[in-house]
């Protein structure tokens, strides 16, 4: 069996086969509440790029869609009752340096805690969306509302909504409804949408700046050398 992979840890893409995967299964019943006979999952991935290496590990519980006296199977379509990733550690994709390191720590917060705190994660995104437009862009102001009015005319009509939306999604993680009853979760899901937002300014924002400068300065460095023969 092969399949195509994006490791998580230095985002190397490739194909896995036996020599970099291994998947167990252990089953077990043990009158559980389930009543039903289980199966845990464990899948370990070794990156196959010599400068990576990493390792990858994933867990899932699956009920067995046979009867109990016909053993354990589990097949594609049966989706799991709990899955945990083990290893890395977060979702987090790998990003260059020159982007500001507390903005980085945010996003890295944000990815590792979507799971368990959705609304905690999208708070932070929020706030790293902020720290964004900030160093990026040069705009203070008293509030994020105010700051993301600033941005209107400078982004797309789709992106400057997007970013609404990860501040009004922010706040439900950060204030408290006036009634108290009334409950707004944020779902694990939602917090990694918001994160892909975060990962889609962070490469049309500050690398794509990156590398034009680099492209230019190249061009320069082409004249300046052409220049320089020129003038021997």
């Amino acid at each position: 069996m092969s399949f195509r992979w994006t490791c998580p840890y230095c985002n190397h893409k490739c194909t896995i086969g036996g020599s970099n995967y291994d998947k167990h299964t252990h089953v077990f019943d043990l009158n559980n509440k389930f009543k039903n006979k289980l199966g845990l999952e464990s899948i370990i991935i070794v990156c196959p790029n010599s400068e990576c290496e990493e390792i990858t590990i994933g867990s899932a519980l699956y009920k067995s869609t046979n009867y109990r006296e016909y053993g354990y199977q589990s097949p594609p379509n049966n989706p799991s009752i709990y899955s945990w990733k083990l290893l890395p550690h977060s979702h987090a994709k790998p990003f260059p340096s020159y982007i500001p390191a507390p903005i980085l720590n945010d996003y890295n917060e944000a990815c590792a805690i979507s799971d368990l705190s959705p609304k905690a994660s999208a708070t932070l995104a929020r706030r790293c969306l902020q720290g964004m437009i900030r160093d990026y862009w040069g705009i203070v102001d008293k509030t994020l509302y105010k700051e993301i009015n600033a941005l209107e005319d400078k982004v797309s009509e789709q992106v400057w909504e997007s970013l609404n939306a990860v501040r009004e999604i922010g706040n439900i993680g950060a204030h408290m409804e006036q009634d108290i009853n009334i409950i707004v979760d944020v779902e694990a899901d939602e917090a990694k949408i918001l994160i892909e937002l975060l990962e889609i300014l962070f490469e049309e924002w500050y690398i794509a700046r990156y590398e034009r400068n680099l492209k230019l300065s190249r061009i320069q460095q082409i004249r300046d050398t052409k220049k320089a023969i020129k003038e021997q």
